[in-house]
């Protein structure tokens, strides 16, 4: 595993954000994280303003498109991680960005990268529960399943580590009996190339919503 620091923030040592970039968009055919806002931001970037909402500690995980996603990304998080074994699924995201953690941290939200409708204000209210609550694990609502963004308090890692293959931690979060939460845009994710049409005209219409998070 490849750290690449930039920058800390001893302000907020005990959350960290973990950005999950480091698969091959192969049903789309290239990287989803390059595509490009009207705005001209990425969604990378889109999901870099997002975990802004959360915490200062943000470690973007990569893979297949790395080097050229950290070139061409605007907004630069705290660290860049390198994922050898992306191709293994999700779980090997996850778990590069945890084991990227210190002691002092109490606990870690998760984002992916191609959720740019996400509402603002449901990603800062995540970040205060966690902050008031830190070992309850926290999940955005999927109609009654668990998922992402998801906050995953330190005692749940081992759990998280364990994981194999393309699985995330929703049905791990749903099985701990994780606080589930609303949150606006969860399910406007991008996949394929008919996915990207209809989110980025969605962008278009909700622009004053979406210049939130250049704040």
């Amino acid at each position: 595993m490849l750290i690449r620091t930039f920058s800390c923030h001893p302000e907020d040592p005990g959350f960290a954000v973990i950005v999950l970039a480091a698969g091959a968009s192969t049903r789309l055919g290239r990287s989803k994280a390059l595509l490009t806002m009207p705005c001209g931001r990425t969604l990378l970037d889109q999901a870099l303003q997002q975990a802004r909402m959360l915490g200062r500690d943000i470690r973007v995980v990569t893979g297949a498109w790395y080097p050229l996603i950290r070139f061409r990304c605007r907004t630069q998080p705290s660290v860049w991680l390198s994922c050898e074994a992306w191709d293994q699924g999700l779980s090997a995201s996850l778990a590069t960005g945890v084991e990227s953690l210190g002691p002092q941290v109490k606990g870690a939200f998760v984002l992916l990268a191609d959720q740019p409708l996400l509402d603002a204000e449901a990603l800062r209210a995540m970040g205060q529960a966690a902050r008031q609550v830190p070992d309850q694990p926290i999940a955005a609502d999927y109609g009654g399943r668990a998922g992402v963004p998801a906050y995953l308090p330190r005692w749940l890692w081992p759990e998280v580590l364990a994981l194999e293959g393309d699985r995330g931690a929703g049905r791990l979060l749903t099985e701990v009996g994780a606080t589930q939460v609303p949150v606006e845009g969860v399910h406007d994710d991008v996949d394929t190339l008919a996915d990207w049409r209809r989110v980025r005209a969605r962008i278009s219409q909700t622009a004053p919503t979406t210049r939130r998070y250049r704040r």
